[in-house]
C-alpha cells in the first residue's frame, strides 16, 4: 500500500509549478481579524487543530512571542503555507500574517516585498479606518493587488441587529470607498486592473472567528442568501448544527483560497509588472530578462524581506522572495549591497508555521536560508547585479529612548543585542551616541520601543534600563546661502565653494514616493534620469546630481576640474555626514539642496586625502548652513481621533493643549471623528491622557506623518535642551 502524501510532499512538488503558486500577505486595521483569519485557513488547510482556530485564549498559531498573547495583538510578521485544492488542482498558498498596529507597520511594508497580492480585512463595524487605508498604500506603491474581506460580519446581526438592506448598504459604502482609495493611489494604468467587484468575487464577507464567508460567485453556486446567515444567529440551530451548516455552505478557507486563486496573480503574471518598479536595472539584460519571466533556469535573484534569529542557535534565517534562478543548499552566492561572498548552507520552505529543509527552491517562491550574516533588504545573487530598490517604510521613527545595561560588565552583551534587534526589526534604528557614550534605540513609537525593551528583559535575558522618550528632530535651512561659502583644508592646499538652499517640494516629494531612488550616482541611474527628466530637467542638470542621501541632495557644479574624481566619494562622505548630525543640534537633516560650486584643488595627492578633504567640505556645510536661516524641524502626527459626541469638547481641548491643529470634524450617529495634527514633542503619554479625557470612550489612529518648522518662540530652547542633553560644548 502505498504511503499517504505529506503536506510538505505536496509542497515540494508544487514548488516546481509556477502557474499554481499564490504569494500572499493579510493587512488591515489592528483588531480587524487577520490572525483570526490566518488561524482558520492553516486549520481547514489541517495544519493545527481546528477546534483552536481563532481562539484568543488559546492564543494565535502565528504568534510566536509571549507579548503577542498577553497583548491579544500580532507584532511580528509571520510566515505561513497551505496547500488547496481549487476545480481539481492544487495550490501552493504562501501567506504573510502582517501586524495591525502601526507601530509594527514596517513589517507591513518589509511583506509587500515578498508577495505579489493581498487579502485587505475591513471591519464590517467600523469600515476603513486609517491604517486600512495605510496598508492599501504600502501594497499599492510595490504593485501588490489587493482584494477585500469584510469581516466580523457576525457583530452587524448581532450587536447593532441591522436589517439585511442596512447590512448591504453599509458594504456598498466599504467597498466604494475601497475603490476610491485605489482609484486616489494606485498608478493609473494599475487602477482598474487593481478594484475589486462584488459580482466576480474579488469582494467576500464573513466572520474570521466564526469560520464562514461568502462571495457572489459562491452563493450562487451553493444556492444560498444572507438570509440563511441570519438564521445562524436566531437560535434556531445548535451549535453543532451551525457549525456544520457553515462547513457545508459557507467555508471560509473555501471561499477565501479560492478568491486568491482566482484573482490574484502567480508569480509568472507579477513579476512582468512588478519588476520595473521595484528593480532599477536594465530590463534587457540577462538578469532582467530572467527577473520579469520568473525563469527558474536564470540567474539567482533573491531579496531578504525578514530575518529570524533562532534563540537556541542564535543563527540567522533569512526569508524573502526568490524572484529568479533555483536556490540550492550550499550554492556560493554574492550580497549585492554588503559587496560580500556567501554560502547558503540550508533552503527553507514553510509547511504550516514550521520551516522545513529541501535541497533547492525554484524562482516564484517565498522561502527562508541560513547561513548568511546580512540585512533586511539585501539583494543575493550569484555574481555582481544592480540591486532591488531598497524597502522603504512609509513612516520614520520618531520616538528616541537611551538605553543602559544596569551592570557595566554586560556592555558588550547589550551592543550585539541591539545589532540583532535592529536585524530582526529594521524600523528599530539603533546608534550610539559619541558624546555621551549612550547606546539610543529609535521606534515607530512608544509601544514599539515598550515591546522592544520587554524582550530584550525577558527573551534575550539582559537587565536594561530606558530614559524617558526623546524627540528626534530635522535639521535644514529656510532660504539659499546666496553665496558659496569656502572650506578650507587644514593644509590650505585645497578649497571647496558650497551654496545650500531649501530643496524644492516638488524634489521632496518625489524622494518620499521613492521615485527618485537615494543612493550615490556612480552610473548613470536611469531612475533618476527619467524622473527628472519628465519634470523639465535638461541632461546637463541631471549630470549635476552626485547623491540623493535621508531626504538630501547634493549638486556638483563645477567644470575642468582634473583631480576631481580622485575626491568626489570623501566630498559626498563628508555632505553625508554633516546630513546625519546638523550644526544646530547634531540632529539629522533634510530638505536640502547642497551645491559644490568651485573647487580648489593641491596637484599633488599626498595633500587632498580624506584628513583634509573630510573637515574642509564639513566647514563649508556648515558655514553655509549657518548663513541660509538654520531651522529645526519637528515631527507632527495627523490622527483621527473618534469619541461619542459627548466628549467631543474634551477631545478638542486636549488636542489644543498639545499644540494641536483641527483639520476636521464630522459628526454621525452619535459619535464624532475629529482629524488633528499634533507635535510628537507633545504626544508622549497621549493614549492614556486620551482615555482619561473619554473615560476610555476615546480612540486614535495614526493617518499620517510630516515635519514642519517648529514656533520660532520655542527653537532656542528645545535647541539648548537636545544640546545639554547631548554634551556638546559651545564649539561643537
Amino acid at each position: 500500500m502505498a504511503e499517504k502524501e505529506t503536506s510538505l510532499d505536496k509542497i515540494r512538488r508544487l514548488v516546481s509549478n509556477q502557474k499554481n503558486i499564490r504569494n500572499v500577505a493579510t493587512s488591515a486595521h489592528i483588531h480587524h481579524g487577520k490572525t483570526a483569519f490566518t488561524d482558520n485557513l492553516l486549520a481547514a488547510a489541517g495544519m493545527m487543530a481546528s477546534k483552536n482556530a481563532g481562539d484568543l485564549e488559546e492564543g494565535m498559531a502565528t504568534w510566536q512571542h509571549s507579548d503577542e498573547q498577553e497583548r491579544l495583538m500580532t507584532v511580528d510578521a509571520a510566515n505561513v503555507s497551505m496547500v488547496h485544492n481549487f476545480q481539481g488542482e492544487e495550490y501552493l498558498v504562501n501567506l504573510i500574517d502582517t501586524p495591525g498596529h502601526v507601530d509594527f507597520g514596517g513589517n507591513v511594508t518589509r511583506a509587500m516585498r515578498a508577495i505579489d497580492g493581498t487579502f485587505v480585512l475591513v471591519c464590517a463595524v467600523e469600515g476603513i479606518m486609517p491604517q486600512t487605508e495605510t496598508v492599501i498604500r504600502q501594497a499599492l506603491k510595490e504593485r501588490v493587488k489587493p482584494v477585500l474581506f469584510i469581516n466580523k460580519v457576525d457583530r452587524l446581526i448581532n450587536e447593532l441587529q441591522v436589517t439585511p438592506e442596512q447590512m448591504q448598504e453599509r458594504f456598498k459604502k466599504i467597498i466604494e470607498r475601497f475603490n476610491h482609495l485605489i482609484d486616489q493611489i494606485a498608478e493609473k494604468e494599475f487602477a482598474p486592473k487593481f478594484k475589486v467587484n462584488v459580482a466576480d468575487g474579488s469582494v467576500a464577507f464573513g466572520s474570521a472567528r466564526e469560520n464562514w464567508a461568502l462571495s457572489v460567485p459562491f452563493m450562487q453556486k451553493k444556492k444560498i442568501s444572507f438570509k440563511d446567515i441570519y438564521s445562524l444567529y436566531d437560535g434556531s440551530l445548535s451549535p453543532e448544527a451551525r457549525d456544520k451548516w457553515v462547513w457545508e455552505n459557507a467555508p471560509l478557507y473555501e471561499v477565501i483560497l479560492d478568491m486568491a486563486i482566482k484573482h490574484l496573480p502567480n508569480p509568472l503574471e507579477a513579476q512582468a509588472y512588478r519588476i520595473p518598479k521595484i528593480w532599477r536595472g536594465d530590463l534587457e539584460s540577462d538578469f532582467g530578462k530572467d527577473l520579469l519571466k520568473c525563469d527558474k533556469n536564470g540567474e539567482l535573484g533573491f531579496v531578504i524581506t525578514r530575518i529570524v534569529i533562532d534563540p537556541r542557535s542564535g543563527k540567522e534565517i533569512s526569508a524573502g522572495r526568490l524572484y529568479s534562478g533555483t536556490m540550492r543548499s550550499g550554492m556560493d552566492v554574492y550580497a549585492n549591497t554588503a559587496k560580500q561572498n556567501g554560502k547558503i548552507q540550508q533552503v527553507l520552505v514553510y509547511n504550516g508555521i514550521k520551516p522545513e529543509q529541501l535541497d533547492s527552491v525554484p524562482a516564484g517562491n517565498v522561502i527562508a536560508v541560513s547561513g548568511l550574516n546580512l540585512d533586511v533588504g539585501e539583494t543575493i545573487t550569484t555574481k555582481e547585479q544592480t540591486s532591488f530598490e531598497e524597502i522603504k517604510h512609509i513612516f520614520q521613527p520618531v520616538i528616541t529612548k537611551s538605553i543602559e545595561v544596569t551592570k557595566t560588565a554586560d556592555l558588550p552583551k547589550l551592543i550585539e543585542i541591539l545589532r540583532k534587534v535592529s536585524k530582526e526589526d529594521p524600523s528599530i534604528k539603533v546608534s550610539i551616541n559619541e558624546e555621551t557614550g549612550e547606546s539610543l534605540i529609535s521606534g515607530m513609537g512608544e509601544l514599539h520601543l515598550e515591546i522592544i525593551e520587554n524582550r530584550i528583559k525577558t527573551e534575550k535575558g539582559l537587565e536594561v534600563k530606558t530614559s524617558n522618550p526623546i524627540v528626534v528632530y530635522r535639521e535644514s535651512v529656510g532660504k539659499s546661502s546666496g553665496q558659496a561659502f569656502e572650506g578650507r583644508s587644514p593644509n590650505k592646499h585645497n578649497s571647496f565653494f558650497i551654496r545650500v538652499e531649501p530643496l524644492d517640494d516638488q524634489l521632496s516629494d518625489l524622494i518620499d514616493k521613492g521615485e527618485l531612488p537615494e543612493g550615490r550616482m556612480k552610473k548613470k541611474n536611469d531612475a533618476v534620469v527619467s524622473t527628472l527628466s519628465k519634470i523639465g530637467w535638461g541632461s546637463d542638470e541631471i549630470r549635476n546630481v552626485k547623491d540623493i542621501y535621508k531626504g538630501s541632495m547634493f549638486f556638483d557644479e563645477t567644470r575642468g576640474e582634473v583631480h576631481i574624481g580622485e575626491v568626489i566619494e570623501m566630498i559626498l562622505d563628508a555632505f553625508e555626514m554633516v546630513m546625519d548630525q546638523g550644526p544646530l543640534a547634531r540632529e539629522p537633516c533634510m530638505r536640502m539642496k547642497v551645491t559644490l560650486e568651485d573647487i580648489k584643488l593641491h596637484e599633488d595627492a599626498i595633500h587632498r586625502g580624506p584628513a583634509q578633504v573630510y573637515p574642509a567640505v564639513r566647514e563649508a556645510i556648515t558655514e553655509a548652513m549657518k548663513g541660509a536661516n538654520p531651522t529645526l524641524l519637528e515631527p507632527l502626527q495627523i490622527h483621527l481621533i473618534e469619541v461619542p459626541e459627548s466628549f467631543m469638547g474634551a477631545a478638542t481641548k486636549l488636542v489644543g493643549g498639545k499644540r494641536g491643529q483641527l483639520l476636521d470634524m464630522t459628526q454621525e450617529a452619535g459619535q464624532a471623528q475629529l482629524k488633528a495634527k499634533i507635535p510628537v514633542a507633545e504626544m508622549i503619554g497621549w493614549s492614556s491622557d486620551l482615555r482619561s479625557a473619554t473615560e476610555g470612550r476615546g480612540t486614535s489612529s495614526l493617518m499620517d506623518q510630516q515635519f514642519e518648522k517648529i514656533p520660532a518662540l520655542l527653537q532656542a530652547d528645545v535647541i539648548r535642551k537636545i544640546r545639554e542633553r547631548k554634551g556638546l560644548a559651545e564649539n561643537q
